[in-house]
């Protein structure tokens, strides 16, 4: 189930950015994806491997780098990090800070995302819990020509 919710994000981020832009020409934003397993030794440090062999209870942090292969500045990107079913994301582990949540890729919004319920006849306000989160997105305003900027979620996966 992991490789294949793994597979759909790869898919899922390739396809965040058009390959071609106005007029047939290719998109000056290059995307990478890095995915690997965080496991921690027994002195507590973390250790990065491989993330083929993810089972439930492993954490993964996936790296998304932004490049910006032309010499004009690219404006208002959306870097967007879909997270796979069968994980959840990890509370605080969105570096940058900045991100934004969303359920649907429609509507982002802060972390952590809430929404309101019926409790007792009475609306109430309460957290949306961590695995219902399907994308994070950090706005940038400005890439510059040949700049790179990375992102980085962790998750953990449940099934």
């Amino acid at each position: 189930m992991i490789f294949k919710a793994l597979a759909a994000t790869a898919l899922t981020l390739a396809a965040a950015l058009p390959v071609q832009g106005e007029g047939g020409a290719q998109s000056p934003v290059e995307v990478r994806l890095d995915v690997q397993l965080i496991a921690r030794s027994a002195d507590g440090r973390e250790t990065r491997t491989s993330a083929a062999a993810a089972k439930p209870g492993d954490t993964l942090e996936y790296v998304v780098t932004y490049r910006n292969s032309s010499h004009e500045p690219v404006r208002d990107l959306q870097a967007t990090l879909p997270i796979p079913p069968a994980t959840e994301l990890v509370p605080g582990s969105a570096r940058p800070s900045t991100a934004r949540a969303s359920l649907d890729a429609r509507e982002f919004a802060a972390m952590p995302l809430k929404r309101k319920v019926k409790r007792e006849g009475r609306e109430v306000e309460e957290a949306v819990p961590m695995k219902e989160y399907r994308y994070v997105r950090w706005a940038v305003p400005l890439l510059r020509a040949g700049e790179s900027l990375t992102f980085v979620a962790r998750v953990k996966v449940l099934e």
